[in-house]
């Protein structure tokens, strides 16, 4: 019998391989994720740039009070709801091109909502910013995880990229209130216009193409179904955060979108390529990842809404000191996000999440303090500026945690849900706590049972993603 005499090398007959801390970028590598983060910063600035216009917006554009809501709805709606079809799509035909389009189509539409002559006009500019937005975040975020090998480079971009998103939020309620008061509300569309105009022509340049090797029939029916249900629930709950929930329209949309999105389910399971890999969706890093991120984005876009009306209903601060107070968590936002990646290098990702949630949740609790005295400035400023640093831990982790170990293939597939946990996040908070804060026997009272469900909600989340997650990771 032959006798294999093979030996295992020496430790020392090959160099070892270079550490992962390579998280060092080249100039080319810079501007990349500058491209990429310029143009997440910009879908998110839209979200809340035009809110502090909309009292100035109605009258000069004819839009009664009660139609005013549309002025987010429409931007809302299609951003949400065509998110994982475009991820999906981008997969398959190439996310370079997906993003220049939607980036293309985003510049168009500012354009168009910056000169609106009507109502019509300008809520058609608003829908096809949102249609441009969801192609460029899903296919925007695609192109970074594959552009940025998994480990400290990634973290990092996610990093940026993370801060950059909460940033554009924050920036987006300042700059609102300064343009509107200097320049007009036009001038919030024609700012993003302007950021179109100046990411678009670096974009074709530096940007690879990136696609799935293979071309799988586009699911359909499972298209129908989510955009549907997505579209569905947004609707229902921009819409009662206007009206509350008790109207028709917010009913009828509210169980039609649960019944699509179970029906989506349903197809997804049969489907030979479907839109959503539901064994994806079983793995713990993305179900208990994308929860965590959910939780964060949710509950702490709800507390900013509430604080900016207490602070000026209640302190009766004014709307230049309350941009102050946000500008400070902004500043500090931007300081999380540089040091995030380096927490999650040296604990990991799932611990980092957990252990955001666990700060916002204490910071969130400590707001339950605030009351109608000067002293109460000092308070939440620090405890909400605080508390947005282990926000911005948590966003920067939880898409680290749910990208991580996913296959080039798939990225687009789970950076969609990434990115709908985001736009979901956001959209949902307010309309189901928010209510809560301006229905009260007074604000205060309201605002400190909204401060107490959210703390609560938070810590809640980070003990089930603490025992969903579990298990040993990479330091």
């Amino acid at each position: 019998m032959a006798t294999d005499t093979t030996t295992a090398p020496s430790p020392q007959a090959a160099p070892p391989a270079p550490p992962p801390h390579a998280a060092k970028l080249s100039t080319r590598d810079k501007l990349v994720l500058f491209v990429l983060c310029a143009a997440q910063f910009m879908v998110a600035l839209d979200f809340s740039v035009l809110n502090v216009a909309l009292p100035v917006l109605g009258p000069d554009l004819g839009m009664s009070h009660s139609a005013l809501q549309w002025a987010v709805t429409a931007f809302a709606l299609p951003s949400g709801g065509f998110l994982l079809l475009f991820g999906r799509t981008g997969d398959l035909f190439g996310r370079r091109k997906l993003f220049l389009a939607g980036l293309a189509l985003f510049g168009l539409a500012s354009l168009l909502a910056t000169f609106a002559w009507d109502p019509a006009s300008f809520l058609a500019g608003r829908a096809l910013q949102g249609v441009g937005a969801a192609a460029i975040v899903p296919t925007g975020m695609s192109l970074l995880t594959t552009t940025f090998p998994e480990g400290p480079q990634r973290d990092r971009a996610l990093g940026i990229s993370g801060t950059l998103l909460s940033l554009g939020f924050t920036v987006g309620m300042v700059l609102g209130g300064v343009l509107t008061d200097t320049l007009g509300w036009r001038s919030t569309m024609g700012l993003l216009t302007l950021f179109a105009l100046i990411v678009l022509p670096l974009a074709p340049g530096l940007l690879p193409e990136s696609r799935t090797p293979d071309r799988p029939r586009l699911d359909v029916p499972g298209a129908v179904t989510v955009t549907g249900g997505l579209l569905s629930l947004i609707y229902a709950l921009s819409t009662a955060a206007q009206r509350g929930f008790g109207g028709t329209d917010v009913i009828a949309t509210l169980v039609a979108g649960v019944l699509l999105l179970a029906l989506f389910g349903h197809v997804e399971s049969r489907a030979e390529s479907p839109l959503v890999s539901l064994p994806m969706l079983r793995r713990r890093t993305v179900a208990w990842g994308n929860l965590g991120g959910l939780v964060t984005f949710s509950m702490m876009s709800t507390v900013v809404f509430v604080l900016t009306l207490y602070f000026q209903e209640v302190l009766r601060l004014s709307a230049f000191a309350t941009g102050l107070i946000f500008g400070v968590q902004g500043v500090l936002s931007v300081v999380a996000g540089v040091y995030a990646p380096r927490i999650i290098g040296r604990f990991g990702a799932r611990r980092t999440l957990v252990g955001s949630l666990v700060g916002q949740g204490l910071l969130g609790a400590a707001l339950l303090g605030v009351g109608e005295g000067g002293w109460s400035v000092w308070l939440a400023t620090a405890a909400v500026s605080v508390a947005s640093m282990f926000h911005l831990g948590a966003i920067v982790s939880y898409g680290v945690t749910v990208t991580s170990g996913v296959p080039d293939e798939e990225q687009g597939l789970a950076t969609g849900l990434v990115t709908s946990t985001q736009q979901v996040g956001l959209t949902v908070g307010i309309p189901v706590l928010g209510v809560l804060a301006t229905t009260g026997p007074d604000l205060l009272t309201g605002t400190r049972t909204v401060l107490a469900i959210d703390a609560a909600v938070v810590l809640a989340t980070a003990a089930a993603v603490a025992a969903g997650l579990g298990g040993r990771e990479r330091a």
